[in-house]
C-alpha cells in the first residue's frame, strides 16, 4: 500500500531551482513530522530538512540552509520542498519519509543512525539531475 509518493524531480541546469512534491495517500495530519533525504549511490542517505505537520517547525540540515525551504499544504496532504540554486552536489534519488508516532522535527530525526528506527514509511523517490 502506497502511502508516500514524491514527485516533482527532473533534469535542470546548474543555478536552476525545482520543487519537489511529497503526497499522502490519506490525510498528511496523521503524522506528525515528515523528513526529506537524498540518497546517492555509494553514500550513506543524507538527511536534508523535516517539518512538523502540526505547527511548521522546520529543521535545515546545513547542506539544505539557504538553499532549500520546506513546506507544508494540509488541505492538499502534500509537504513541499523548494530547491533553489541547484548545484553539482546535489544530484541524487530524494525521498519523503513519515511515521504515524509523535516524533518532533529537529536535527536528530534526520541523522542517518535514528532515521532507520524513527521513520517507517517512505515513498519510492524522485530522481533529481543537475547539468553544468
Amino acid at each position: 500500500q502506497v502511502q508516500l509518493v514524491e514527485s516533482g524531480g527532473g533534469l535542470v541546469q546548474s543555478g536552476e531551482s525545482l520543487r519537489l512534491s511529497c503526497t499522502a495517500a490519506g490525510p498528511i495530519t496523521d503524522y506528525y513530522v515528515v523528513g526529506w533525504f537524498r540518497q546517492v549511490p555509494g553514500k550513506q542517505r543524507e538527511g536534508l530538512s523535516c517539518i512538523s505537520i502540526g505547527d511548521g517547525t522546520t529543521y535545515y540540515a546545513d547542506s539544505a540552509k539557504d538553499r532549500f525551504t520546506i513546506s507544508r499544504d494540509n488541505t492538499e496532504n502534500k509537504v513541499y520542498l523548494q530547491m533553489n540554486s541547484l548545484k553539482s552536489d546535489d544530484p541524487g534519488v530524494y525521498y519523503c519519509a513519515t511515521d504515524p508516532r509523535p516524533w518532533p522535527c529537529n536535527g536528530i530525526m534526520i541523522k542517518p543512525d535514528i532515521v532507520p528506527m524513527a521513520l517507517d514509511i517512505w515513498g519510492q523517490g524522485t530522481q533529481v539531475t543537475v547539468s553544468s
